[in-house]
């Protein structure tokens, strides 16, 4: 039963210490180009998971990952067209109000559990990716080979240095805007990447020798023949991947609110605009990811070209752009990740700097320890991405559009949100079981 306005508008006052004002405070002050707006969506797309891409491509075959692929990207789209309908209907601005409006605080806990199991993930993963790489770039640019690992080739012990040093003062400080700016290094990173891999393709080649550099020319090899589609007990990690690859939901509404005389098409053009152009760049990256190593392709994609090439100067540029974007986007991702965390157990408390530097330190602590002791990083894309991504991306625009919109029940819009319900119940149903058991099994025979 649908509840009236003014008990809605009651229930709100009551939460306002959790709804943030400024967005609405400063609509009419925001003047975020279309450009800039598109911007900003490849940003809050593409992150540590177009490493993952490549891998997932070896799991399904060529034409099973570009299928899906795109559908993931049409229904990311969707989902944020449901999202947008909302956010006109209610006028709320972000994806905890919506949570708060549809199902009151439950919806609101549900959101923001969400929300904070999501960015940890996010956060660990590229944390594992410093732990993986930093020792490998420090190697090469020490051009020597070393008996032994000295401490600071120990990707734990740089990981721990990393944060104490860079990524925790960052975090505690209670605004970190001029962070922001750095958006755009990333993406020209990520554009970088995706450019180095498809030029490499045609410089190593194949088959491979795992661990050594002695390559043999033989292309007639059955390990030199791309599949074209391939179902296995790996193919379960393709989805979750894909939509930790593809999730910018939480992020949509702040941006709408920031467009340049805002309008749900106009926004929705934006969003279109942003899926397509990170759907090529991750269809490239791993398309000629996968025809450089094909089965051999490791999960984090830059490992493979770690193995194999070293001390390749390109790869240790690309290396070094990751790691400094990663360092920079970790203390980024942590900010909302507070809130949601803050939400949950100190909603209506004001701010105090012990509050706020436990809370930060709690974060921290159990990113590290997940960076540190989940043995691949294909574990934290299959997990997080078939609960809270699949939750973020599929589930709940759907569950908040059948709640909230007026709508009948058996209308077109309303079916289409049930059947993003079903879908994303379904593949979370069907992929975390799977990679819990696969995960299980891997560690007891290790």
């Amino acid at each position: 039963m649908m509840r009236s306005e003014s008990e809605i508008e009651s229930e709100l006052s009551e939460e306002s210490a959790l709804i943030p004002r400024d967005v609405t405070e400063h609509q009419g002050s925001s003047h975020a180009s279309f450009a800039s707006s598109v911007f900003n969506i490849m940003h809050a797309i593409m992150g540590s998971g177009i490493l993952g891409l490549a891998y997932a491509m070896s799991s399904t075959g060529i034409i099973g990952f570009s299928l899906l692929l795109l559908v993931v990207a049409i229904l990311a789209a969707y989902s944020v067209h449901l999202l947008l309908e909302l956010c006109e209907q209610t006028e709320l601005t972000s994806y905890e109000d919506l949570g708060f409006y549809a199902f009151k605080t439950t919806g609101k806990v549900m959101v923001a559990g969400a929300i904070l199991i999501q960015n940890i993930g996010a956060m660990s993963s590229y944390l594992f990716i410093i732990k993986s790489e930093l020792p490998a770039a420090i190697a090469g640019f020490l051009h020597h080979n070393y008996i032994g690992t000295p401490w600071y080739l120990n990707g734990q012990i740089l990981l721990l240095i990393t944060v104490v040093c860079i990524v925790l003062p960052l975090a505690l400080l209670p605004k970190i805007e001029f962070l922001g700016y750095t958006s755009g290094l990333s993406i020209l990173f990520m554009v970088y990447f995706a450019i180095v891999v498809i030029v490499k393709k045609w410089f190593i080649p194949c088959p491979l020798f795992n661990g050594t550099m002695n390559y043999v020319q033989d292309f007639s090899s059955d390990e030199c023949k791309p599949k074209l589609l391939q179902i296995s007990a790996k193919s379960v990690y393709a989805i979750p991947i894909l939509a930790f690859s593809f999730l910018c939901h939480t992020s949509v509404l702040p941006i709408y609110c920031e467009l340049q005389r805002p309008s749900k098409s106009k926004m929705q053009k934006a969003v279109n605009v942003g899926i397509t152009l990170s759907f090529s760049v991750y269809m490239l990256s791993a398309l000629f990811g996968y025809l450089t190593f094909y089965g051999k392709v490791d999960s984090q994609l830059l490992h493979s070209y770690s193995q194999y090439l070293p001390q390749d100067v390109v790869i240790m540029s690309v290396r070094i752009c990751i790691l400094f974007s990663v360092l920079l986007t970790v203390p980024l991702i942590h900010f909302p990740a507070r809130k949601a965390f803050k939400l949950l157990l100190f909603s209506n408390r004001p701010f105090t700097w012990l509050h706020h530097i436990a809370v930060t330190l709690v974060i921290q602590t159990a990113i590290v320890l997940l960076a540190m002791y989940v043995p691949n990083i294909q574990n934290i894309f299959g997990v997080v991405g078939s609960t809270t991504s699949t939750a973020l991306l599929f589930i709940y625009p759907g569950l908040f559009y059948l709640q909230i919109s007026g709508e009948p029940l058996k209308s077109l819009k309303k079916l289409k949100a049930l059947g993003l319900i079903i879908l994303g119940c379904l593949s979370g149903a069907v992929s975390l079981p799977v990679i819990i058991i696969t995960w299980l099994h891997t560690e007891n025979e290790a």
